[in-house]
Parts: C-alpha cells; structure tokens; sequence
C-alpha cells in the first residue's frame, strides 16, 4: 500500500461542510453513480486507496447542477499500484504523462503539481505530489480547488472556495502560477457567463496582464463557444471587455454607451433566446453596437463556417420594424433561422406572416420568368425586384389596416 502522505495534509487547517453522500450526488445521472461507486469501491477495498472528487465536479454538484463528467484524485496509492489497478479495471489511459485514466465518464488521476517551464499554455513540467493542498493550488479560481472526500462524506477547502461559492465569486487560487497559463483569461470569462459569478478585482487585474497570443484557434473557439451558450451572457460581456479580451483579440473593445446597450439587449431578451440559435445570439447583439466587422471578430475566434454564414450581412435593425423588413429576413429560409428572431415584434410579425418557418415567396416563380425568357443574371434581378415590391405591398397593406 502506499504510504498516505495526503492525510498529513488534513491536519493543517481547511474547511470542511459534511454533506451526505445522497445529497451530495442528487444531481448525478444514474449511470455515473453507478459508475463511481464501482471505482471506488474497486480503488478503496482492493488497493487501500483514498478518493476525493476534485474540480468541478464539486462546484457544480454544490450548485446542484447536472454533471457528466467526474474527475477523482486518488491518495494512498503507490505509481505503480495506481497503473496496475487502472489496467485491472480496464481504463484507457488519456493523459499518462498526468497520471491520468478515463473510465466511462470518469477522470480518474494521480494529484499532481505543475511548474512553467517553456512558452505555451501547454508547457508545463508535470509531477506526482500527495499534498493534497498543493494539489488544488494548481487549479485556476479557488471554486475549483474543492474537493469531496468520499468516506468521510465532506468536503475539503484549502483555498476559500466554499465562501467564494456562496458568494458568487471568481478568484485566482494563486497569482504566482494562475498567470503562467493564458486560457485561464478566457475560461475566467466563460465561467462568469455560465455561472453568474463576478470576477474579484485583483484576478481581474491578473488576466487584464496576461498575454493571450499562445493560444492556439481551437482553444480560443473552444471558451468562447461556452459562453456563446450560456445563460448569463450580460456577465460574459462584462468578462469580455473588462479583462481586455476584445481588445487582444480583434484591436478594440465596445465603448461605454455601446457595452451598456448591448448588455442591456442581451439582459432584456435572453428569455427569448431559442435553444437551436442560442449560441449566434451574443455576437448579434454585440456586432449591432460594436464598429467592427464581424469577420475580424469571427475570425479573431476561429469560429466555423456556420457562424460566417448566419451572422454575416445582418442588416440594421430599423427603429420601426415593419412587414417588409421582417419578410427580408426570410429571403432564404424562415426567420427562425435568423439571428434576430430573439426580438419580439420580429419574431411575432414572422408568424403572422406566415414565414417564420419558411422562406418570404411571391406568386411567380422563376420557372415563369424563364418561360418568358429570363435567364442567369435577368432572372435574379427580376425576381429580386418582384421581391421588393411583394415586400413593399406588404407594408403598404399594414398601414390600411392601422387606419
């Protein structure tokens, strides 16, 4: 067995919450309990060994969210002890060079210390500790340095996550290595977005310092995609621009007036925001008041195709919304489809026109013009034109209505 250093670690002084192990895991799926129960039953009867759900995992089960994903550190295991059980137990290993072993959902890894030791947000020097406080010092904000002993049923705070927790905080674990990995700028920004959570001002002042230029497209994508999802986008357009994030990425950020009213857009109608359209959102909002193009923004986040095809060319949003502008939505497929179909009068005029999930069409078809005798580019300007002037009746038909 291995000698459990780990246990040293708890006498020093950390808080702790009991918490059964029932409630604790309410919010996990049945088959990552099930899953989990077998690892450690597996890891603690056979190989003597001590098991702490790490990450955020703990922070996401202490909000009562839903998790997936389950990551556990294991203590009082030799090396050699931890890869014989993994091999017995059939996990595949991920990350060897971190100690680390996925089962089904499971992460399951040896505690571990990282140390800078070249350029990149990957380039750290990787090695074993069993001190679990310096363990969760190499997390990035201390509401992910919690950890869930499963036996004692309790969870462990070296870093003040639990107060950080309650109060709906972001703050670095520690300053010295938090600044030697870029991504922590950009997950600090999805966090805030995704959580609701303020970034405490001394972090923020960290990230603000931080060069993100090592990050590679996918990475970037990756973070900002999250927030692009998120329930509190308000947040992550605070996260943006205070940290300096549009400025490092694409040269300029929105100016006072403009950053309040995209964030009083984005508070006043993420209510309506559609699931399947719900990441296209932010960056509608935030192209109507910024001055840059959206493809220097699109292309600063190496977004893919998609994002170029729905967001580029989204015209001005008329202080008057009338039927003709929401029919120009639709020229090629229902305002459903439309990033702006996230404003209420859009949205309800689509409907009562009849091309909210279908395209805007006129009585002649193109297969009539070319029987008359228009052909390549005299056929799209014709059935451009017969468009506008379907589209102008439309609100001229509106207006007899009104009177």
């Amino acid at each position: 067995m291995g000698v459990c250093v780990g246990c040293e670690a708890m006498k020093r002084v950390c808080k702790t919450l009991y918490k059964s192990l029932d409630e604790f895991l309410a919010p996990l799926d049945e088959k990552s309990r099930r899953e989990l129960f077998y690892v450690d039953r597996f890891l603690t009867k056979r190989y003597g060994a001590r098991l702490l759900l790490v990450g955020g995992v703990v922070r996401d089960l202490l909000l009562g969210k839903r998790v997936s994903d389950i990551d556990i550190e294991c203590y009082c295991i030799t090396q050699e002890e931890f890869e014989s059980a993994m091999r017995e137990l059939g996990a595949q290993g991920v990350g060897r060079s971190f100690f680390v072993y996925k089962y089904g959902n499971i992460d399951i890894a040896l505690p571990r210390i990282e140390r800078k030791n070249g350029y990149g947000h990957r380039a750290f020097e990787v090695s074993r500790t069993d001190d679990e406080m310096e363990a969760a010092r190499r997390r990035d904000f201390t509401i992910n340095a919690l950890g869930y002993e499963l036996k004692e049923e309790r969870v462990i705070d070296y870093w003040g996550g639990l107060e950080d927790l309650e109060r709906g905080i972001l703050r670095a674990v520690y300053p010295q290595s938090f600044v030697e990995d870029s991504l922590r700028v950009l997950r600090a920004m999805q966090f805030s977005s995704r959580l609701a959570f303020k970034i405490e001002r001394e972090t923020c002042l960290l990230c603000r310092e931080i060069d993100i230029d090592d990050l590679p497209c996918s990475r970037i994508f990756g973070e900002f995609r999250k927030m692009f999802l998120s329930d509190y986008p308000h947040y992550g357009l605070y996260a943006l621009e205070s940290l300096d994030i549009s400025v490092k990425l694409w040269g300029e950020g929105l100016g006072h007036r403009a950053f309040f009213a995209a964030a009083g857009d984005m508070l006043r109608y993420k209510k309506y925001f559609r699931q399947d359209m719900r990441e296209f959102y932010f960056l509608a909002i935030y192209s109507r008041y910024s001055g840059r193009d959206i493809d220097d923004i699109l292309e600063a986040i190496d977004a893919p195709r998609i994002y170029r095809r729905v967001l580029r060319n989204i015209p001005e949003i008329p202080e008057e919304i009338k039927d003709s502008f929401v029919a120009s939505l639709a020229l090629k497929e229902g305002v459903c489809k439309s990033p702006l179909n996230y404003i209420p009068q859009i949205a309800d005029r689509a409907r009562s026109l009849g091309v909210w999930s279908e395209a805007f069409r006129i009585e002649t078809t193109a297969h009539e013009l070319m029987e008359r005798g228009f052909r390549g580019k005299a056929l799209a300007e014709e059935l451009s034109r017969l468009k506008r002037e379907a589209m102008m009746r439309l609100d001229e038909e509106g207006d007899i209505r009104e009177t």
